[in-house]
C-alpha cells in the first residue's frame, strides 16, 4: 500500500483581502443603477470583471458569491439599494443568479489566456449569454411576460454597454494587476 499525502491549497489572509475589498466594490458600485424598466443598468458585472482578473476565476466567483449573501441576508447592496430574496428571487434574480455562470466561464479563460485580449472577449460575451440567458427566462417566468417581451426588457437595452464594459475591462484591469503582481500582492 503507497501512503500518498495530498496537499490542500488554502487561502491566505491576503487572498482573503483581496476578496473582501472586491467584494466591498461591488457592494458599493451595483447598487449605483439606472433604472430603464424591469432590469436596471448598473456596475456589477464590470465589477465581476476586474475581480477576474485581479483574483482569478475562484476567488473572483467567490467574492461575486459574498456580495449575493450579503444582499440575501437584507444589506441593500443590489441595483436602487435593495435586499433580502424577494429581490434576488424576484423578476430580476435571475440575472444576479446568471453572474455566477458568466464568471465562471469569463474567469477561466481569462486565467489561462490573460494576454488575449480577443479570446477574453469571446469568454466574457459566452459567459454574459449565459447569463442573459438564464436572466431572461427568470424575467420571463417571473413577470409572466413573453420570452420576447423579457428579451426586450432584460438584453436588448444591454448588449452596447455591456461590450463596452468588457473593453473596458480587458483595457484597464491588467493596468491594475501588473503593479499589484510586481508589488507581490496578486501572483
Amino acid at each position: 500500500m503507497q501512503n500518498t499525502t495530498t496537499e490542500k491549497r488554502k487561502i491566505t489572509t491576503q487572498q482573503m483581502a483581496l476578496v473582501a475589498i472586491m467584494t466591498a466594490l461591488t457592494c458599493i458600485l451595483a447598487p449605483f443603477s439606472l433604472p430603464i424598466g424591469p432590469v436596471p443598468i448598473s456596475l456589477t458585472n464590470l465589477v465581476i470583471y476586474f475581480s477576474l482578473y485581479l483574483l482569478g476565476w475562484k476567488l473572483g466567483t467567490l467574492s461575486y458569491v459574498i456580495y449575493l449573501l450579503i444582499g440575501l441576508v437584507g444589506v441593500p447592496v443590489f441595483s436602487g439599494f435593495t435586499a433580502g430574496p424577494a429581490k434576488l428571487f424576484g423578476p430580476t434574480g435571475g440575472y444576479l443568479i446568471g453572474f455566477i455562470p458568466m464568471a465562471i466561464i469569463a474567469g477561466i479563460v481569462i486565467d489561462k489566456y490573460t494576454e488575449k485580449w480577443l479570446l477574453c472577449l469571446l469568454a466574457m460575451i459566452v459567459g454574459t449569454i449565459v447569463c442573459y440567458a438564464l436572466g431572461t427566462a427568470w424575467l420571463a417566468y417571473e413577470a409572466e411576460m413573453t420570452f420576447q417581451a423579457a428579451l426586450m426588457a432584460g438584453v436588448i437595452p444591454f448588449i452596447i454597454g455591456d461590450i463596452a464594459k468588457m473593453i473596458v475591462a480587458i483595457i484597464v484591469a491588467p493596468m491594475i494587476k501588473n503593479p499589484l503582481v510586481k508589488a507581490g500582492y496578486i501572483k
